[in-house]
This record gives C-alpha cells, sequence and structure tokens, in this order.
C-alpha cells in the first residue's frame, strides 16, 4: 500500500441506476416502488430544450412529496455549456428540502467544471441551511473528460462515483459507430489463416480502453465506477455481456435507461452466493490462520494471504448491503 492513503468510498448501493425523464412525472411512482439501488431523476438529455423548465418543476415536485423510500435519489443536471445548468441547481436545491443525495454533472471535461457545481451547492447549502451534504457524480463522455479524468476524480471532497457514457464519448472522439454502449462488427481482429486457409474474425471490446481509465481514476480517489447505458434494451443478453465486463473490470454497477434492465443489472452486479460462501470462508481461515501466527493458508488446493481478505471483504459486506436492501423493499 502507497503511504498516501486512498479515503474510504462513501457505502451506497449502486447496483443499477434507473433514469426517469423529469418531463415524464408519471413514471415516478413506478420508479420509486421498483427494485433499482439508485433513482436518477433526468433533467438533460431524456428532456426537450422546450420542456426543460417544466421538468425541473416536476423533479422539485417529486423531491418534495413522493415516497422513494430508502433510495438513493440522485439528479442529472444539463451541462456547463447551457443557459439551464445553473437554474438546475439553485431551484432544486433551494426548493425541494433535504431528500437529494447527489447532483450527476454530464459531459464533464475538467476539474474546474467540478468545482464549479461544487461552489454553487456550497453556497446554496450555506444559504438554505441544509444539514445533509449533497454528494456529485459525474460523467466521463468526453474525450477531453477522459484526458483529464485523473483530475476531474479528485476535483472535490463532495464527489462519490464516475459513470462512462459511452455515445456521447463516441461522438466526441469521431468514432464510427452509432451504438450506445454495445459492441461494434467492423471492430475486431483477423486471425492468420488455418490449414484449411480459414481466418476468424474475431470482436473486440472497442469500449476496454475508457473504461479501465474511469474505473482505475475511481478507484484511486476512493469513488464508485458505475457503467453508462447500453442503449438496446430490447437485448437483455447483449445489456448482460456488457455488465459482466464492466463487473469483472471493478464496476459497482449500471445504467437502466429502461426497467426491463433493473433485475438484469441488480443480479449481474450482486455476488454470487457460492461466492459469498467462500468469501466466509476465506474470512474465518484466515482468521484461524493469523490466530496461529501464519501470514498465508491453502484453502481447496489454493493460496489464500492478507490480499484475499481484503477481496473477502467487499464480496461480503456487498452481499450485507443488499440483504439490507431487499429487507427494506420487502417490508414497502
Amino acid at each position: 500500500m502507497s503511504f498516501t492513503p486512498v479515503r474510504t468510498p462513501v457505502s451506497r448501493l449502486n447496483r443499477s441506476q434507473l433514469f426517469v425523464p423529469c418531463s415524464s412525472p408519471h413514471f415516478f411512482a413506478k420508479a420509486a416502488q421498483g427494485p433499482a439501488d439508485v433513482i436518477s431523476l433526468d433533467l438533460e438529455d431524456a428532456v426537450a430544450p422546450d420542456d426543460k423548465p417544466a421538468a425541473r418543476a416536476n423533479a422539485v415536485k417529486a423531491l418534495n412529496e413522493a415516497d422513494f423510500g430508502d433510495k438513493t435519489l440522485s439528479l442529472r443536471i444539463n451541462g456547463l455549456d447551457t443557459h439551464y445548468c445553473y437554474r438546475d441547481v439553485i431551484d432544486i436545491m433551494e426548493q425541494s428540502g433535504e431528500r437529494l443525495d447527489l447532483i450527476m454533472i454530464p459531459k464533464v471535461g475538467t476539474a474546474a467544471d467540478v468545482y464549479a457545481i461544487d461552489m454553487l451547492v456550497t453556497q446554496i447549502e450555506a444559504a438554505t441551511g441544509r444539514k445533509k451534504k449533497l454528494g456529485l457524480e459525474v460523467i466521463i463522455e468526453t474525450a477531453m473528460g477522459l484526458k483529464n479524468v485523473d483530475e476531474i476524480a479528485a476535483a472535490s471532497p463532495r464527489l462519490e462515483a464516475l459513470h462512462f457514457g459511452a455515445a456521447d464519448f463516441a461522438a466526441s472522439m469521431g468514432m464510427q459507430t452509432t451504438n450506445i454502449g454495445g459492441p461494434n462488427p467492423d471492430y475486431g481482429i483477423l486471425l492468420d489463416a488455418d490449414e484449411q486457409g480459414r481466418r476468424d474474425f474475431h470482436w473486440q471490446d472497442l469500449w476496454h480502453y475508457p473504461m479501465v481509465r474511469m474505473i482505475a481514476a475511481a478507484r484511486a480517489n476512493g469513488l464508485r465506477p458505475v457503467d453508462g447505458p447500453f442503449g438496446d434494451y430490447s437485448d437483455p443478453d447483449g445489456y448482460r455481456a456488457q455488465a459482466r465486463r464492466s463487473a469483472i473490470l471493478g464496476c459497482e454497477g449500471k445504467w437502466a435507461i429502461h426497467p426491463s434492465q433493473v433485475a438484469l443489472a441488480n443480479d449481474l452486479y450482486t455476488p454470487p452466493a457460492d461466492e459469498v460462501k467462500r468469501a466466509k470462508r476465506i474470512l474465518k481461515e484466515m482468521k484461524a490462520s493469523q490466530k496461529a501466527g501464519a501470514g498465508a493458508v491453502s484453502l481447496d488446493g489454493k493460496l489464500i494471504d492478507a490480499a484475499s481478505i481484503k477481496q473477502a471483504d467487499v464480496v461480503v459486506n456487498k452481499a450485507k448491503e443488499i440483504a439490507k436492501r431487499e429487507k427494506a423493499l420487502a417490508a414497502r
């Protein structure tokens, strides 16, 4: 471990993050009663320009009146390059009490973008006497944002999560793809010919590099990395494949742009029962090993050591959080 410690992330269950357009308030109640860990009330891409003021008013009303239980509530504001942004922050914070947990900043390009919203939030909290400190989460979805991702991830103590937005990132990079988070059949490698002269073509993951950069920056700064949208909500198998890749890389969850994707995300980012069972065995065996004065021990023919304890703790603690959430849902 480095002499410089990594801060402990804010503990929030973030397997599924359901986006609900604030221009369609009839979706709020269903989202509130559903199984999503996080609900993102959306004022940005899902709302047409002419509907922005009304959508903002809908968000204020929902935050004051709707029962979202113990779910984490986030609000995606409009970008800093729009004239909607400042009013999103001011109106929501001054008119909607303390129910909101997070503000999501889209298309963040530099650390200064985060500072700008942090400054507004800090002043409003002081002016209104808000007791619950508001957190921030940002979307890395531009070439500039990826270039500056390390500085962005360290820009504010309010930051809790980094998200990857594939569609805007592709546009920013000039990529020849229109998929949102899915693969592209033209992005791959052609293998050498076999004995019969046949050459297989293997698809590659065109999102791998930006995802790894984003996840590393998040983890290095004690933030939650979260995978973004998968546009084809009629393709659950494609969603599962993308989610498995990001989970293996270290993401804690994934966006749901349709309610049908929530259950998929909850399942894919929940540690399997056998994995939780093994993690508990690791902790038990390592405790006995340390008591006996040994630093490592063999379990099922595999070496486990101090690093194994850290991995096992992550799995066991996540399982506890999930069990608590499921109990709360069952009681509603």
